[in-house]
């Protein structure tokens, strides 16, 4: 079995199974968690938020079935169209023993692509815990000067920690603008969700992709 057949079965067999679905592929491109969405969506899910985890940030796409009648209705059709997803058949959207956009799908993946990065920035950016970090080190930094007596190591790095995370925020706020122009510009809606962060949501994805 190749590696696209496996991400596409193991893929069909959690949406069989869950509600509620999380991908986490460590190391793969925004690219194959941008197909894999896709796919997705054609059969009865939609794209709900993003998750980074542990200390190395591994990102997780998360999943939720939609029970709008038209959304069930097309995933039914794309089931009788496309009954051997990661078993060798044709997949929605992608070229044959492949997670290759055809061109018909590409603006849509294009679109969750952004919609993931623009997700996983806000999470990444959290403007309270980055200047927490950056103080919170500052200070550690200022009390263990005299504590050890190398104040040459410790006091630079009292200044530079809080500098750092500033320009992270800063540099995670000019890509958040860039990719909510990019989002604004393909129909998304901007949104908070329940905690209050920044979001955009794409149109019906059932009303604008065929099957």
């Amino acid at each position: 079995m190749s590696l696209v057949e496996r991400h596409l079965s193991s893929l069909m067999r959690q949406l069989a199974t869950q509600d509620h679905v999380e991908l986490v592929h460590p190391f793969a491109e925004h690219k194959l968690f941008g197909a894999l969405v896709y796919v997705a969506e054609c059969f009865g899910f939609r794209y709900a938020g993003v998750r980074l985890v542990g200390r190395h940030k591994i990102l997780h796409v998360h999943l939720v079935r939609d029970t709008h009648p038209a959304a069930q209705q097309r995933a039914a059709a794309n089931l009788a169209a496309f009954p051997q997803v990661g078993a060798g058949g044709t997949v929605p959207g992608m070229y044959l023993n492949s997670l290759t956009p055809v061109p018909e799908a590409q603006a849509d993946i294009d679109l969750i692509i952004a919609l993931i990065k623009y997700d996983a920035l806000v999470e990444a950016g959290n403007p309270r815990q980055l200047k927490t970090i950056g103080w919170g080190a500052a200070a550690l930094f200022l009390l263990m000067a005299p504590l050890t007596g190398k104040y040459a190591v410790l006091l630079p790095l009292a200044v530079l920690m809080p500098a750092f995370m500033y320009g992270a925020l800063r540099i995670n706020t000019v890509r958040r603008a860039k990719l909510a122009a990019r989002l604004t510009a393909g129909g998304c809606a901007q949104v908070r969700d329940d905690a209050g962060r920044e979001r955009y949501v794409r149109p019906l994805p059932y009303a604008t992709q065929g099957a």
